[in-house]
């Protein structure tokens, strides 16, 4: 596996812990919950982007496959980063009152997201 970088593996990284501790703050702060939850999965997701390469080509790709109904790619990578960017989109589109039902799922997500920067800088979170 090719080397990531330093630059990039550090903001990989960042973005990952930065998540977590806002899912973990929606949890305790249901008043702020929903824009908690939807900032943890974008940083979540800008985590990924950064340890696969260049933030915005792979953010590209994934909206040229998601806007062009590309889920049934072969590649399980980019179906997994159009379904985190599903979530997002679903999420953003949930009323508060629901917000509590989706933080276990909205947890599952970190953890795929989490193991997908593992397995590309080779460090744990």
């Amino acid at each position: 596996m090719a080397d990531i970088g330093e630059y990039r593996k550090g903001w990989a990284l960042r973005y990952l812990r930065e998540a977590k501790a806002e899912l973990l703050a929606a949890e305790k702060t249901p008043s702020i919950a929903h824009s908690l939850i939807l900032e943890s999965m974008r940083k979540a997701q800008a985590a990924i982007y950064y340890s696969l390469g260049d933030p915005a080509f792979i953010e590209s790709i994934v909206y040229q496959a998601f806007y062009n109904d590309q889920q049934d790619s072969n590649e399980p990578i980019l179906k997994c980063l159009i379904e985190i960017e599903r979530t997002i989109q679903k999420l953003s589109q949930t009323p508060d009152s629901e917000i509590p039902n989706t933080i276990q799922y909205v947890d599952d997500m970190m953890d795929i997201a989490s193991d997908i920067v593992e397995l590309f800088t080779g460090e744990k979170d």
